[in-house]
């Protein structure tokens, strides 16, 4: 049975939390779909633990990821990418709950749709799963296109890296830069956007995330200085590409400028001014935004308590 969708699943020491992913999988409505299940090198007995639902179910195929592929999620999903054998690709994390109509869902928009991906709600949760889903089929939607990069940039517009679809076409000259440890979805899925790939965002929630300290996002918000760096070296493949593709406007260069405020020690203002090449001119015009931001921060403050 070839697959429709294949699910490029990373993993690395999470025996404790991995089979009841394995489990939702199988729950999907849409029964035509491959698991491939990358190992990141981790120690722990996850083989021991999903043996079983491997010899079971065929659908799911259990690898380690090659020393060609960087050590790491966007290296282990590189090397997913290569060997899968469905229509759409989709990646899920090891630690999360998919909804059960979420393949199906997805692939529906997506054959009834001109669109190249199809994008959901994402909901977290602690602890316990509460598994009372919600089955209806009734939802908006709306399209995106690459007017909404901006928003995806400044998370308006989150694109949660298990939270969309995407036809395998997506990824022929797009691949995750496997340098990066944190943001490597937000840095590749506003580049495929901005090259004029358009998609579909439906209002339904089809996937659960597990919050935890001990993954990736809990060790960015602990400053972790891995995760950091790998967060500012994003923003620099972000600029540049919103440059090379001249999609720069003023909203987003404030943003970024703003953003750099909180990662002085890695220079990345200047970076970012660096890679724009602006103006003399320019350049103490965000030199002065940036210098002043602190005491301009009251006057936010004031202003956002205001429109509530």
């Amino acid at each position: 049975m070839k697959p429709i969708v294949t699910i490029v699943m990373a993993t690395y020491n999470r025996s404790h939390f991995i089979l009841e992913t394995l489990v939702s999988i199988q729950n999907q409505t849409l029964k035509k779909w491959e698991c491939l299940i990358i190992d990141d090198g981790g120690t722990d007995n996850t083989l021991e633990v999903i043996s079983p639902i491997l010899d079971l179910d065929l659908r799911f195929k259990f690898f380690k990821r090659p020393n060609q592929y960087g050590k790491g999620l966007p290296g282990c999903r590189n090397y997913g990418m290569d060997m899968a054998k469905g229509e759409y690709i989709i990646f899920f994390d090891d630690d999360d709950i998919v909804h059960p109509q979420n393949l199906e869902l997805c692939v529906t928009e997506l054959n009834k749709n001109e669109a190249s991906f199809c994008r959901y709600q994402r909901e977290v949760f602690f602890n316990e799963f509460d598994y009372n889903f919600d089955y209806s089929k009734k939802y908006t939607s709306f399209k995106i296109d690459v007017n909404d990069v901006g928003r995806i940039l400044n998370n308006d517009l989150p694109f949660n890296s298990c939270a969309v679809m995407w036809k395998r076409e997506c990824f022929v000259n797009n691949r995750f830069v496997e340098h990066l440890m944190f943001a490597e979805e937000w840095e590749l899925y506003s580049r495929i956007v901005s090259t004029g790939i358009k998609g579909i965002s439906i209002n339904k929630c089809l996937f659960y995330g597990r919050k935890h300290s001990n993954s990736n996002t809990g060790e960015f918000f602990q400053n972790n200085p891995i995760r950091r760096a790998s967060q500012a070296d994003a923003v620099i493949l972000v600029v540049q590409n919103l440059k090379d593709k001249q999609l720069f406007t003023t909203p987003l260069i404030q943003y970024f400028v703003t953003f750099s405020i909180g990662f002085k020690e890695y220079d990345l203002f200047n970076r970012i001014q660096n890679v724009l090449d602006l103006s003399f001119f320019k350049r103490l015009k965000w030199s002065l935004f940036y210098h002043s931001y602190s005491l301009r921060l009251p006057v936010y403050k004031i202003k956002k308590r205001l429109k509530k």
